[in-house]
């Protein structure tokens, strides 16, 4: 069986990455949204891509959810 140092250092593996993946799929959302909300002003995908340095098929994967 695992000491307790070792047991308390798996637990802060795990819940760091549960965090990590939590935050991510924040982020994500909040980028997805302000690329549309940019879209729908009037913003072409060129115009988003060259603001950020992607591609104009990578914005419209990321609107897309894709």
């Amino acid at each position: 069986m695992a000491d307790p140092a070792e047991q308390k250092a798996r637990r802060a593996v795990r819940d760091a990455q549960a965090k990590f993946e939590r935050d991510q799929g924040a982020v994500q959302d909040a980028r997805r949204k302000a690329f549309a909300e940019a879209q729908e002003a009037g913003l072409s995908l060129r115009d988003i891509a060259e603001e950020i340095g992607l591609h104009h098929t990578r914005i419209r994967q990321i609107i897309r959810g894709e």
